[in-house]
């Protein structure tokens, strides 16, 4: 376990010198610990493979200011554990579940234990995503999403792609996309 906490603090650190961060940005986690172990999503959780997540995603946090929401597996609707503070500060809407492993994942149910003040919000528009065992979080970024690309591309055995967003591009053939002198 200690080498896929390597793994995951090279990833970050990699992705952090990639992206942009404003305040008030939000980081979603989807991750699959069971894909982390070498097994079939869903089949085998494990909430110490959760904790050496979420000790590295507190500390991308604490480094970077951006928050994180940790996405709950397909049986809680890939809703989100977040701290209350983030769900006030973004206008979310607070829904009434409690994450445990075999009903909102590992990852989810251990954030929510380990939280401060958690809630379970039903959806979010995060401006950054890392998706550890292709959990698929692309309904919780904003768009346009932008891939980012990190020498690792896994966490123990677990596929991992990370995403940022960008602001659209609107207009035609006369729009102008950056100001003078930028």
């Amino acid at each position: 376990m200690d080498e896929w906490a390597k793994e995951l603090a090279e990833i970050l650190h990699q992705f952090r010198q990639q992206i942009e961060i404003k305040k008030n940005q939000i980081m979603v986690v989807g991750c699959s610990t069971s894909e982390v172990a070498g097994k079939k999503i869903g089949s085998s959780g494990s909430l110490d493979i959760a904790a050496m997540i979420f000790e590295r995603m507190e500390a991308f946090s604490k480094a970077t200011g951006i928050a994180i929401a940790y996405q709950c597996c397909e049986h809680l609707n890939r809703a989100l554990a977040v701290e209350r503070d983030v769900m006030e500060r973004h206008g979310l809407e607070e829904v009434t579940v409690v994450p445990v492993p075999k009903a909102g994942g590992s990852m989810a149910a251990y954030a929510f234990e380990h939280f401060r003040d958690p809630v379970v919000v039903e959806s979010i528009r995060a401006d950054f995503g890392i998706d550890i065992g292709d959990t698929f979080i692309g309904m919780h970024l904003k768009p346009v999403v932008v891939p980012v690309r990190t020498s690792l591309n896994k966490v123990g055995h677990a596929h991992v792609t990370l995403a940022k967003v960008r602001p659209k591009l609107i207009g035609g053939e006369r729009a102008v996309y950056r100001r003078p002198g930028e």
